[in-house]
């Protein structure tokens, strides 16, 4: 978390760091996905795991584009791992600038910024995808407790929207002593 203590500079390095982990533990489901499973269905109604993929970085790319940041031109889905990297790389590269990563404006929930609402929003949608990709190929994708902690936070500061059109299903029942992934993915509408 940023203090009033750090730079701009400080704050854009630590929020490049932190869309890094994050984008790497999508790169590293993407680049498990055996080649034949890339058609494969995932559980986002009509999405295969490389339709997934490309709504990652195609949302994130028009968020950029809406603050009139260019990311340059769009990566080849033909090679999903080539292209997430690809992406993730210049978004990284676009958070170093303070003037990019700090630029206020006013959000869906209010005044923010840009780091902030690529962390909470599109941060949530790379941990959430990660495990729809990893789905469709029939991996076992796992979160961190910080990601559980940070997917909770967000799923709850959404409020009803969470559930609007093109987000999550609704919610799923679960057995009383499923674990916290189990609970979470739940709420997200996804059955583990």
């Amino acid at each position: 978390m940023t203090t009033s203590s750090h730079t701009a500079q400080d704050s854009g390095t630590d929020l490049g760091a932190r869309y890094r982990q994050l984008a790497d533990g999508f790169a590293a489901v993407v680049a498990s996905v055996p080649a034949d499973a890339w058609s494969a269905d995932s559980p986002c109604d009509g999405w295969t795991a490389r339709d997934v993929v490309a709504h990652v970085i195609d949302t994130q790319r028009q968020f950029f584009d809406g603050h009139g940041i260019d990311l340059g031109a769009r990566p080849d889905l033909d090679d999903p791992v080539t292209a997430w990297q690809t992406h993730a790389d210049r978004v990284s590269e676009a958070l170093t600038d303070p003037a990019v990563s700090d630029r206020s404006f006013d959000g869906h929930f209010g005044p923010t910024t840009i780091g902030e609402t690529l962390m909470r929003f599109y941060g949530f949608d790379m941990v959430a995808h990660r495990w729809d990709v990893g789905s469709a190929a029939g991996l076992d994708v796992r979160f961190s407790d910080d990601e559980m902690t940070l997917m909770e936070t967000a799923a709850a500061g959404f409020g009803p929207a969470l559930y609007g059109d093109g987000v999550c299903k609704p919610g799923v029942e679960v057995a009383p002593d499923a674990d916290r992934q189990t609970r979470l993915l739940a709420t997200l509408g996804r059955q583990a």
